[in-house]
């Protein structure tokens, strides 16, 4: 039995319920109730009595109620004892993030971290996809922003941001294409798309071409391993007139005259943003730095009314 099982089953008999301790270890229910399933599969008992009004453990489940709980209180001092001769080290929280992020994501949140836990340091490292989860494995961060959601239960994860992607294009061209409801994605099939490597973020790659192919626009070759397509090297290539470049409304990098924003008609394009960390973490300021993040997630570039449609 891990320690973050040990953990899980303690928040749901404290809890109450599984709704309830989901919420407080910063997971979704069914991992939670799967975790707890787990542990009933191993000791070969009940150790839970779920009924419509909540959970209460089992004579079993008290037994390990008591037990675990000695063993998170040993656990948690060995960890406070090392902290305190780590020094200022233990206090610093890396986080990894996409090159594209609304400004107002993180700030928000890291602006309320720093009021709850002043001697946190943040360190922030931007990354693609896949550097972000090799240094979550590898411990070099503790908090990724990614274009995927990982498969597997090594990590939690909690969806952020959602944002409608729309089309970066040379002024002159936008003007010939753009319509009532903005540019037709399959209007695009005779210009080139400046993209990504898809080593970067091979999930969001393959879904992104797949929309992109659906209709009837070729995503071209694959983009050299290592070499992010930063701003400025896209609009370059966009105002010449023979490109065009996916990115939020609202883009943070100033956009020449010669370049312009336009959102793609029904909006076929959604680009979301996961918060994901190690399901084994136990420090306090990155639950609260999660918790931060886990606000009403922006559905960008679509009006007000229409945004509840999809959460």
């Amino acid at each position: 039995m891990e320690i973050r099982a040990m953990r899980a089953f303690v928040a749901v008999v404290e809890a109450g319920g599984l709704s309830a301790a989901a919420r407080r270890l910063h997971i979704s229910q069914p991992a939670l109730s799967q975790t707890v399933g787990a542990l009933e599969r191993e000791f070969g008992e009940q150790l839970l009595i779920r009924s419509s009004t909540g959970v209460q453990a089992t004579e079993t489940g008290l037994t390990l109620l008591a037990e675990a709980r000695a063993v998170l209180a040993r656990y948690d001092q060995a960890l406070a004892v090392m902290a305190a001769r780590t020094g200022e080290s233990s206090a610093t929280l890396r986080i990894g993030i996409p090159l594209e992020l609304p400004a107002e994501l993180l700030s928000r949140a890291l602006l309320d971290l720093s009021t709850a836990y002043p001697a946190t340091r943040i360190k922030v490292r931007h990354l693609s996809t896949a550097a972000q989860v090799e240094q979550l494995h590898s411990g070099e961060i503790e908090l990724g922003l990614l274009r995927e959601r990982p498969p597997g239960q090594e990590f939690d994860a909690m969806l952020v941001v959602e944002e409608r992607l729309g089309v970066l294009l040379a002024a002159e061209r936008a003007a010939e294409l753009a319509g009532p409801e903005g540019i037709r994605l399959e209007s695009l099939n005779e210009l080139a798309w400046v993209g990504f490597p898809r080593s970067g973020s091979p999930a969001w790659y393959d879904e992104l071409t797949a929309v992109l192919r659906s209709h009837g626009v070729d995503p071209g070759g694959q983009f050299a391993d290592g070499q992010p397509l930063i701003a400025e090297v896209k609009l370059a290539s966009v105002s010449a007139g023979r490109a065009f470049t996916l990115a939020p409304p609202g883009w943070s990098q100033p956009l020449p005259d010669s370049v312009t924003w336009f959102p793609l008609a029904g909006h076929p394009i959604v680009r979301r943003t996961w918060a994901v960390w190690n399901a084994g973490s136990h420090r306090r300021d990155l639950g609260h730095l999660i918790a931060a993040l886990d606000q009403p997630r922006s559905l960008r570039g679509v009006p007000e009314e229409r945004a509840d449609d999809v959460k």
